[in-house]
């Protein structure tokens, strides 16, 4: 409330909280900070997990960036920014989700630092505008080029992906899985080529070992065959993809039929059970042995089926019969009677197997298949969670380099190459600016310093180190943190993707920025449902006008 004349006016609604300037600043700063420290540890590949249990008491122990802040119950709005900015990494790279909440919190904290120097939020902001700039230029010299169909490369770009992560030491053997999966579906599109990861189906299944893990060429299916007088083995499979329900469709508008005798219950169901059968007919006209539905296939059609020597499935979601159609080369049909035979799709083989207590269905043998299956098994259920996160991120970055085709050097080289550059370019700007690149530089070694603590090393020796390294000109120079020495990260095979870098920088200033630029946080009343019993109407106001 304001107060005119002695008289107080209110504006903002009664129990409405404000905070403002300095305060609303230093309370986001800290909320971002605290993201930054909680996840920091478990960056590298010498990076700890984090335990997390929910309400329900259901347990998640992950070290992916991503799945913890997404996990996690934030109440703070700055905090909310930094889970958004990992989901936004997460999308866009699909790894690098630790790097880009660890880079902003840095960020922001030696913003902090200059902000109690009393420079202007919007100095450090242009500042860190044109240290961002700088660091994108900077980036582009130091890629490598890599060819789509070196698979060596792209192996050990997989690998660095899954170094950390509990399935670290089977992740030669997964990464191969990775490479081939999307290999095989990427797609040549004008010049370029694109790949859509969605065409990798995950199923897990616990039970057995990681190393069971397998690439199918087709796909997977947690479903069963409908009838047990079907084949469940067909070779030379000729598949029919149906949307519409192997069923006799109830009218639109409510009908009633008067049966008189017998005789015409008799001719109704004859006449439902005819039409079935032509249906069944239809498909084993068009050559087709295998047979999956979107909707339900009636009990009289599975009958028919199972006679015809058919193997059939049901109720398979829109987005497996949309990825059987990429991987089978088949077309799906809405109506029956429009099937033909250049509509089927073709595997050498389809069965039904039991995986577990459950049976599932294998598509293999594809020709060229545009879809792929990931069957990921494990001892226990934690490592199978964990598993499919390492893959998803083991995907994502060889996705990044076939569409892009190049790497930057792991290890934290990267980092401190940007550092020492943009502390030679921040005199050129001169200023108050060049306080805001020099400390944008500062923070961008929380990477290296980052990873040499997580390994149980000095950082301090180690940065001493890299420093020296890049000062005499070796660019490539990173944390090999399994042995704590600092050498050629390229030579070594420590590489990642150019995307995942750039875009966590990219991202990393944007938030830095946009929690900066706030200087007045009003947030209103708790809803009604939300007090607790005998707390005061309106709470407490932390500032009034």
């Amino acid at each position: 409330m304001a107060l005119v004349a002695g008289q107080p006016i209110l504006i903002l609604k009664e129990g409405t909280q404000r905070v403002r300037g300095k305060d609303a600043r230093r309370s986001n700063i800290a909320a971002a900070k605290v993201i930054g420290e909680a996840i920091r540890t478990t960056l590298g590949p010498k990076g700890m997990d984090k335990m997390i249990v929910d309400s329900l008491g259901d347990v998640t122990i992950t070290n992916d960036g991503a799945t913890i802040l997404d996990e996690i119950d934030v109440e703070h709005p700055a905090a909310k920014v930094m889970v958004e900015l990992a989901k936004s990494q997460d999308n866009e790279a699909g790894d690098g989700t630790t790097t880009v909440v660890v880079l902003a919190s840095e960020f922001l904290g030696k913003a902090e630092d200059i902000l109690n120097k009393n420079i202007h939020p919007s100095i450090i902001i242009k500042g860190y505008e044109k240290a961002a700039e700088k660091s994108q230029e900077i980036l582009e010299k130091l890629t490598v080029k890599v060819s789509p169909d070196d698979e060596e490369t792209l192996k050990k770009i997989a690998m660095t992906a899954m170094h950390g992560k509990s399935t670290a030491e089977e992740r030669e053997y997964l990464a191969g899985i990775a490479v081939r999966a999307v290999k095989n579906v990427a797609e040549k599109r004008g010049d370029k080529i694109k790949v859509d990861i969605d065409n990798i189906k995950i199923l897990k299944k616990q039970g057995k070992s990681l190393r069971e893990t397998k690439l199918v060429q087709g796909m997977v299916l947690d479903k069963e065959v409908v009838h047990a007088g079907m084949p469940k083995l067909v070779k030379n499979a000729k598949i029919a993809l149906i949307r519409n329900p192997l069923e006799i469709e109830k009218t639109e508008i409510n009908a009633e039929i008067h049966i008189r005798d017998p005789e015409q219950m008799k001719s109704f169901l004859d006449e439902e059970t005819k039409m079935l059968k032509t249906y069944v007919e239809k498909i084993k006209k068009v050559g087709a042995n295998v047979v999956f539905c979107q909707m339900g296939i009636d009990d009289m059609a599975q009958h028919f089926l199972a006679k015809e020597g058919i193997l059939a499935v049901r109720r398979v979601s829109s987005k497996d019969m949309a990825k059987l159609a990429k991987a089978t080369g088949g077309k799906t049909v809405t109506n029956i009677e429009d099937l033909s035979e250049k509509d089927l799709g073709y595997a050498e083989e389809v069965r039904e197997e039991k995986i577990g207590d459950d049976k599932m269905v294998f598509i293999e043998g594809c020709k060229n298949p545009k879809a792929n299956t990931i069957l990921i098994r494990g001892g226990a259920e934690h490592v199978v969670d964990e598993a499919e996160r390492a893959i998803h991120d083991a995907l994502s970055v060889v996705k990044d380099v076939i569409e892009d085709g190049t790497v930057v050097p792991g290890g934290g080289a990267v980092e401190t190459q940007l550092a020492m550059e943009l502390r030679n370019y921040a005199p050129t700007i001169g200023g108050k600016e060049q306080i805001a690149i020099e400390a944008y530089a500062d923070a961008l070694e929380i990477i290296p310093r980052t990873l040499a603590e997580n390994a149980g090393l000095d950082p301090v020796e180690i940065m001493v180190n890299l420093k020296s390294k890049h000062g005499s000109g070796e660019k490539n120079a990173g944390l090999e943190a399994i042995t704590g020495k600092v050498e050629d990260m390229v030579k070594l095979g420590i590489i990642e993707p150019w995307r995942v870098k750039s875009h966590a920088i990219k991202s990393a200033t944007e938030a830095t920025k946009l929690i900066l630029r706030i200087d007045d946080v009003i947030a209103a009343k708790a809803f009604e449902s939300e007090k607790t019993p005998g707390s005061e109407k309106g709470g407490e106001e932390s500032e009034t006008e």
